[in-house]
């Protein structure tokens, strides 16, 4: 067995812009980027076309929709942008620490994370100083977000073990959720919270 968490509203509470195209729009100009003028409209705009259940990079959308307008920059200072952007205080969740701690016990641990931004779980992770985990899959660096089976196959693949063997803790039933039908055990928090978790984890052992 083995034990994935998701990071977002299941291990920690982060405050995110309510106009992200402002907080981003603010961040490029800062950067000397000439933000255009209907840049809501530009951000809010698809310019990239993905397969269903695939996730896009915010770094590979922001350069299309920046390059919609006519206007040239490069991956680099985007990237910093967004990271200034959305990486902001975070709240450890109750339970979080000592769940964690409880699934090291049982067997490897790794997060499962729908996150569009590279390197924010990692930053937001480190932020939260939490127990060190056995690996982290993002949904941009394995390509797909939950619900979609391939992103608990990709977390299995990492802690090396079928998918059927993988336990996933998470707050949201459509995304978390979409774990049963890649064949892993569910549990979400409205059902178990993570104080709870530890002695839900010792029954079923």
């Amino acid at each position: 067995m083995a034990i994935s968490f998701d990071c977002f509203g299941t291990l920690v509470d982060a405050d995110r812009p309510d106009e992200p195209w402002t907080a981003v729009a603010d961040r490029l100009a800062e950067r000397g980027v000439a933000v255009p003028a209907d840049w809501e409209r530009a951000y809010r705009s698809t310019h990239v076309s993905v397969d269903r259940g695939a996730e896009l990079s915010l770094v590979e959308h922001t350069l299309a929709a920046l390059d919609s307008r006519g206007v040239d920059t490069d991956t680099e200072t985007v990237h910093d942008a967004l990271l200034a952007a959305f990486d902001g205080p975070v709240d450890v969740r109750p339970g979080a620490v000592d769940a964690l701690n409880a699934a090291a016990t049982a067997g490897p641990v790794g997060i499962l994370s729908n996150c569009s931004l590279p390197g924010l779980v990692a930053r937001t992770l480190e932020r939260a100083d939490l127990p060190a985990v056995d690996t982290v899959v993002t949904s941009v660096g394995c390509g797909w977000r939950k619900p979609h089976d391939r992103a608990f196959a990709a977390i299995a693949d990492r802690l090396n073990i079928p998918v059927e063997e993988l336990v996933h803790v998470g707050d949201d039933p459509r995304t978390d959720g979409g774990g049963r039908t890649a064949g892993a055990t569910v549990v979400l928090t409205e059902d178990v919270s993570l104080t709870e978790f530890p002695s839900w984890l010792e029954d079923r052992e």
